[in-house]
């Protein structure tokens, strides 16, 4: 029997009025994997994403997280329950007035009333230490390069200790030495941590880095999945012509 997958999304429907923008999404996401939701502007990626953390509630169809439907929590069971989530945002949104010792402390401090300060600055310089920028904890995120923004973000994501950790449009933005710094630091917290990850993206170079499955999204339905080479082998049409735009290049 096949282990249970991190998050399974079953027949997931969701419209905005008469808007359908995800129509009848079913995918696994195997623990302790890293899966690229890959797609163009307006697919649903990042409603899908969305739907894995219970932002939003499906019209139909069914989240589940680690053997919980999400449906069938309270709020603030639901609130507690995104504590096995980790986020990596898009621009890192860190807390420009805070220092980078502050920002990843800071889920510390809401959640972990029983660590002291002393716990908590050894947890942040443990996280920042594992991506190469320990030693930062005073500078604040205006001195810090767009891939040291990232890996501070990352720290803050995982300073928890989540399963899970979704990357929303990570390398957007990025030159190519900083996109390879980030995909180092996706490879490294599946390695390190044995976390579950979820990236959206439109970036075919940096999904066939880091996945070890990519999901395609189209039209509100994934309509290509597998490892990297079975979905570079689709034959689906729009899957073909927004693979073949990257690697004719490449």
């Amino acid at each position: 029997m096949s282990e249970e997958p991190a998050i399974r999304v079953v027949d997931l429907y969701k419209s905005f009025g008469e808007k359908p923008v995800l129509k009848g999404v079913n995918i696994d996401f195997p623990k302790g994997t890293t899966t690229v939701i890959l797609g163009g502007s307006g697919s649903g990626k990042s409603v899908l994403m969305k739907h894995l953390i219970g932002l939003l509630k499906p019209t139909s169809g069914k989240i589940i997280v680690e053997g919980q439907d999400l449906s069938e929590l309270s709020n603030s069971a639901l609130n507690t329950f995104r504590m096995r989530f980790g986020m990596v945002f898009q621009w890192a949104a860190l807390f420009d007035s805070m220092t980078v010792g502050e920002n990843v402390a800071f889920p510390l401090h809401e959640h972990r009333k029983d660590m002291t300060e002393a716990q908590i600055a050894q947890a942040v310089h443990d996280k920042l230490s594992m991506f190469g920028i320990g030693g930062t904890e005073k500078m604040f995120p205006a001195d810090l390069s767009g891939g040291m923004r990232k890996r501070v973000g990352l720290a803050r994501a995982i300073v928890l200790g989540p399963r899970i950790v979704l990357y929303d449009e990570p390398t957007t933005g990025l030159d190519p030495i900083t996109t390879n710094y980030v995909d180092e630091m996706i490879l490294q917290a599946k390695t390190s941590l044995g976390v579950t990850s979820v990236v959206i993206s439109h970036d075919i170079g940096s999904a066939f880095n880091v996945a070890d499955y990519i999901a395609f999204l189209y039209d509100g339905e994934i309509v290509a999945y597998g490892p990297p080479e079975t979905v570079r082998a689709s034959k689906h049409e729009f899957v073909a012509k927004f693979l073949s735009t990257w690697f004719k290049k490449n």
